[in-house]
């Protein structure tokens, strides 16, 4: 094997590698980031605890009789979020329906795909309720 085809194999093995590396990291963060937002609310309580009880040097007392509060809040935080992501869903939703008319048979199934992926994804986040809500329009 001469010097020129060894460099161009080393090259390209290594062409392949950085391409299979960044492809790995750019799956691994879009995954990561899914998981760790599943995590966020349920920890987010917590993390108000412990921030509250560093920054202003709160006394075991305080943090039991703060606690009924910040796990309110936390709990209000939470269903504020399912909120927004249904009031999101349902204009999104209303704008596919507007769009519809002007797409063909083939372009609307798509579309209803694009709904129901979205819809499926609220309830895998846990930020859409099993049951769809009624919507304002028919």
């Amino acid at each position: 094997m001469n010097r020129s085809l060894q460099w161009k194999l080393i090259g390209g093995v290594t062409l392949v590698f950085i391409a299979g590396c960044v492809t790995g990291a750019f799956v691994g963060g879009l995954h990561a980031r899914h998981l760790l937002h599943q995590f966020h609310y349920r920890l987010i309580g917590l993390r108000m605890k412990e921030r509250l009880s560093t920054e202003l040097k709160l006394t075991p007392e305080q943090l039991v009789k703060i606690s009924p509060i910040i796990d309110k809040t936390a709990v209000q935080l939470k269903q504020m979020r399912r909120d927004t992501a249904w009031g999101v869903h349902e204009i999104i939703i209303g704008a596919h329906q507007e769009m519809a008319a002007n797409l063909t048979d083939e372009q609307r199934l798509k579309l209803r795909q694009i709904d129901e992926r979205h819809r499926h994804q609220l309830r895998g986040r846990r930020l859409l309720d099993p049951t769809p809500k009624p919507s304002a329009s028919p």
